[in-house]
């Protein structure tokens, strides 16, 4: 009789699948690109007409800044890969799930980065310095300012507010004071959205997933939340009303009600329906959203197309 010598207790262990080329598109998050169409908001306040060259120019800057979020995103989740194992959804990105080595990510991250660079040089040559900014930012956040309080919300607009320098940049037209605030206001909603969610689903996990999240709390969250959108809102109204925009544009007051709509619509999804924790998700999901943000831009182009007429 033979007696068996492969020891049935020990498991033989199994080495991590190959990543496909879904994990890699994944892992580069292009749902998450949606943030970076604020670029194109230059071309609505800038006050120039929208013609097909400088659309294909802002097209240019919106897919290098697409890019680099894919960068940042790449690097974060590298650096937090042992953190999001203990998250209910992110334990599945390729990376903290082990699909992607995380030197093959970081590998990836500095092509991205050298090709988009090359392509900043060749679009305008002022721009690369912006998008560097952002990419420098972005990696910061990674590293740093996501681990302090209250600045950790703040690194958030100031990511928004670089991507709508570079789009007035590449129109080689000022950041309108009024843009400069209404972005860094409705960022600042959305980051702060992105908190309480996090809160609300980790429970009591949420420190050991993000330490920072130790120092907030649902009221702090939910006021902050209800200051932002106050705030968001009159500036936008002031905007409408009293800029020198809206003295040549008088009736831009009329957007102020789709603008109404959409910040309640979203205090809603993230109050009572516990969204928000994927930003991009309502924009590019939730269909009274989208039919409000698009009646928007309808409304506002059809305003500054035909002054006359409307």
């Amino acid at each position: 009789m033979f007696v068996s010598t492969i020891d049935t207790e020990t498991p033989a262990t199994q080495p991590p699948p190959a990543a496909s080329l879904r994990d890699w598109l994944i892992e580069l998050r292009p749902r998450q690109w949606a943030k970076n169409m604020i670029v194109y908001a230059g071309l609505l306040f800038a006050g120039k007409h929208i013609l097909p060259s400088t659309i294909l120019t802002v097209s240019g800057g919106f897919a290098i800044f697409c890019a680099f979020s894919s960068v940042g995103y790449l690097i974060n989740d590298v650096l937090d890969r042992e953190n999001d194992r203990e998250h209910p959804v992110k334990c599945n990105r390729p990376v903290a799930s082990g699909r992607i080595r995380p030197g093959a990510a970081i590998t990836l991250a500095i092509i991205i980065t050298l090709l988009g660079c090359v392509a900043s040089c060749l679009l305008k040559h002022h721009f690369i310095w912006v998008a560097l900014a952002y990419l420098v930012v972005t990696l910061s956040y990674s590293l740093y300012w996501k681990h302090l309080v209250i600045l950790d919300l703040l690194a958030i607009p100031a990511c928004f507010l670089l991507r709508a320098l570079a789009g007035t940049r590449l129109l080689e037209v000022h950041l309108s004071s009024w843009l400069f605030v209404c972005v860094s206001l409705l960022a600042l909603l959305v980051a702060i959205g992105k908190r309480r969610h996090e809160l609300t689903m980790l429970e009591e996990n949420s420190q050991s997933h993000r330490p920072v999240l130790a120092e907030y709390s649902h009221l702090f969250l939910d006021q902050a939340l209800t200051m932002a959108a106050t705030a968001a809102l009159v500036s936008y109204s002031v905007y409408c009303i009293s800029s020198a925009t809206a003295i040549k544009h008088p009736k831009l007051v009329f957007t102020v009600p789709l603008v109404i709509f959409s910040l309640l619509r979203y205090m809603y999804l993230v109050f009572h329906c516990d969204q928000g924790g994927q930003p991009e998700d309502i924009f590019l999901d939730d269909r009274p959203m989208q039919i409000s943000i698009v009646l928007w831009v309808v409304l506002t182009v059809a305003i500054f197309a035909w002054k006359g007429v409307l």
